[in-house]
């Protein structure tokens, strides 16, 4: 890695070497307001069983994997969807926290996004500190490392429940899943694969017994029927652990027209008014008559009643929802949902009450209120979907994301409904993968992942914006080629990920393919080209590579004047790189300018205002000219440390450019007080290896050196 500055392509901090070099980096997380789990201590569930039922040999070897000074074990919980891996899970979280004194500690590992900050929030639970979460956050120390070092230091002994386990690879990949002295880790996953488990105890899940099944109905529905008569019904739906539940559920909450088991068994049986069997057995049929599909019973018998009852309304409600991940899913997102006639804006509401009254969805608790339906009930209502439903269901999800996810999304901390989005934007390229539906709604959907691709950059975390990028790229890509807009704005912002992770070789390589595609597709004068001539030069510049650079960073400007005008924040941005790239002494005479010009046309806090102050307070220190830099790094600095915090990143390379400038001016006292909090703010931040930290370490040496004569 250079030590040489970056044109940063989107107004970000920068750091400044007396020598004339300098680093970049951009960070916008602040620690306490970042969104992650609300708990880790609480098992994030939905119903689970009134009294589990069976599973008394696996139940009693997982007790004894959770008794005192027992450790170092793995148990991976395995089966069909929907079998009560969750419920044994759950059962045995109980146990260990009520009765073995064990700390529990519950994490979603359904994506890479939950599994992060569910991670990240135990360590947070175990004692790490807020900079070491911000570091690991934006990708800048090893995150997997941070959580199990603290766990490994646990003075409780714990279990960590790692549920919805369904993607090995999102485990193995980020090393994730280990093993340690102080605590058991139970996973649940429907991947078998022993190769995906290695030294794990595997633990297979299937139905449920039949007396079994009958007492999980009569747990749930005591005064519906005999034994016998839920011994019946429990056979038609399977055995089932998740359709025994969802049908228990359906018969307690009926107040007005209430069914017996009995009643239920015979709707499940006929074929006459109600009674969808003779439906739902053609759709089981036509997917192969697969058991886990036996929930569908469930639903469209429920759906069916609503329908009865007057809401039939729930129907297509429940195939929007199916859109998206089982995941919590922000109510909001429904503001404004409509699908025509089928399901007007003013009927979603007495709908969606249908769906929580029926078990069919629920709602989760939490800060942000959130709908949470299962996995298992949405692919089997997607795949029921009729295909001449597909285009104006995706549509309409796709449009209810971008009215929740801000269109240029801010630097630093962001909505914290736009993190929980974006298990629900995956499901929706997925769907869209293999749905026959439009191509603008395949790029509403694409830009629902650019909006959050750039959110979750512009908070800080770099990495989990990268793996979101790579995943939708890859989703994307067959249906729309790459020359598509939207895919090069995700790859641009793939090379951006990079580029913030130092990675920039690869960010280079990525980003010049970008720029082939884009001079062949859009021209050399398109802002999305010129955009891409910006961000490659951020890893050339760190690479050596100065004059290809700066020769980007100038042939940018004058394409955005002639495309955007000379006043537009990308022509003003453009500007102010060059100042930070370049020691000529006419770029150094247009610094205070430029920055009178941001002030009067953008005002004193814009992100762009700020990068042209601090840019010009470099270039007008390395030209040896401190004594007019320092009012302009003053300024940035102050309005830094007000927007950002004391202990933010782009704070302390503000800091470190008023060191550098005090001691140029002679004032090395204050030059080190200032360098000392930059020493040691990186080392809780981005870790005491990373270059920049070691840099400021040096700075601090070099200055305390000449301070004391040596």
């Amino acid at each position: 890695m250079s030590n040489h500055n970056d044109a940063q392509a989107q107004g970000q901090g920068r750091i400044y070497q007396a020598s004339g070099d300098q680093h970049i980096t951009e960070h916008h997380q602040h620690t306490p307001d970042w969104s992650g789990p609300d708990s880790v201590r609480r098992p994030a569930v939905g119903r689970t069983p009134v009294i589990l039922r069976d599973r008394v040999g696996e139940m009693g070897r997982l007790r004894a994997a959770v008794e005192p000074s027992v450790g170092n074990s793995v148990y991976v919980l395995h089966g069909l969807g929907g079998c009560g891996k969750t419920a044994v899970a759950y059962a045995l979280f109980q146990h260990a926290t009520t009765q073995e004194g064990r700390i529990g500690l519950w994490v979603n590992a359904s994506d890479p996004t939950s599994l992060r900050a569910g991670m990240l929030a135990v360590a947070a639970d175990r004692g790490a500190t807020d900079g070491e979460l911000v570091g690991a956050r934006s990708g800048l120390r090893p995150a997997a490392d941070l959580v199990w070092h603290y766990l490994d230091r646990s003075t409780q002994p714990w279990l960590l429940v790692l549920d919805n386990a369904d993607n090995p690879a999102v485990l193995r990949d980020g090393g994730w899943l280990r093993s340690s002295p102080t605590g058991t880790v139970v996973v649940t996953t429907r991947q078998a694969a022993a190769h995906w488990w290695p030294g794990a105890e595997l633990l297979q899940f299937g139905l449920l017994p039949r007396e079994d099944a009958a007492l999980v109905l009569r747990d749930l529905a005591p005064h519906a029927g005999s034994i016998e008569d839920a011994a019946e019904v429990a056979d038609r739906l399977g055995r089932l652990p998740l359709a025994l539940t969802l049908a228990g559920g359906f018969l307690a909450h009926q107040v007005i027209d209430t069914w017996s088991l009995a009643d239920y068994g015979r709707r499940l049986d006929s074929s006459a008014g109600l009674d969808p069997i003779e439906l739902i057995e053609r759709g089981a049929t036509a997917i192969g008559d697969d058991s886990r599909h036996l929930p569908s019973r469930t639903w469209q018998l429920s759906l069916d009643a609503l329908a009865a009852q007057g809401r039939p309304e729930a129907t297509h409600l429940l195939r929007l929802l199916a859109c998206w991940s089982n995941d919590p899913l922000p109510l909001s997102v429904l503001l404004g949902a409509e699908l025509g006639p089928a399901l007007p804006a003013s009927h979603v509401e007495s709908a969606l009450r249908g769906l929580i009254d029926h078990s069919l969805t629920e709602l989760a608790p939490g800060a942000i209120r959130c709908l949470r339906t299962h996995g298992v009930l949405l692919d089997s209502v997607a795949r029921g979907t009729p295909a001449d439903e597909h285009e104006r269901l995706s549509a309409a999800a796709a449009q209810l994301c971008l009215a929740l996810l801000p269109e240029v999304p801010d630097r630093g901390t962001q909505d914290p409904r736009v993190n929980l989005l974006a298990p629900h934007v995956i499901a929706l390229l997925r769907r869209t993968a293999i749905w026959a539906i439009s191509q603008s709604t395949v790029e509403a959907a694409a830009e629902c992942a650019l909006r959050l691709v750039t959110a979750v950059h512009r908070a800080g975390d770099y990495a989990s914006a990268l793996s979101f990028g790579s995943d939708a790229v890859e989703l994307l890509k067959p249906r729309l080629g790459e020359d598509n807009i939207w895919l090069i704005r995700l790859r641009q912002r793939m090379g951006r990920d990079l580029f913030r992770l130092g990675r920039f070789e690869e960010s280079a390589t990525l980003l010049r393919q970008i720029l082939e595609d884009c001079e062949r597709a859009l021209g050399s004068e398109a802002p999305d080209t010129l955009t891409t001539y910006r961000r490659l030069a951020s890893p050339l510049f760190n690479l050596g590579q100065r004059s290809d650079a700066i020769s980007l960073v100038r042939r940018a400007a004058e394409g955005y004047v002639r495309a955007l005008g000379p006043e537009h924040p990308l022509t003003l941005l453009a500007r102010s790189d060059i100042l930070e790239l370049s020691s000529k002494s006419i770029d150094v005479d247009a610094g205070p300018d430029l920055v009178l010009k941001c002030r009067r046309d953008l005002g004193d806090e814009h992100t762009v205002t700020l990068i042209a102050e601090i840019n010009c307070s470099f270039s007008l220190s390395r030209a040896g000219r401190p004594e007019e830099a320092l009012p302009y790094i003053n300024s940035a600095f102050a309005k830094f440390t007000r927007r950002f915090g004391s202990d933010y990143p782009l704070t302390f390379n503000a800091r470190e450019s008023l060191g550098v400038i005090l001691h140029a001016l002679g004032q090395n006292n204050e030059a080190i007080e200032h360098l000392e909090e930059v020493a040691a703010g990186r080392t809780r931040v981005l870790g005491r290896n990373h270059p920049w930290t070691i840099y400021a370490q040096e700075l601090l040496k070099q200055y305390r050196d000449l301070q004391t004569g040596f």
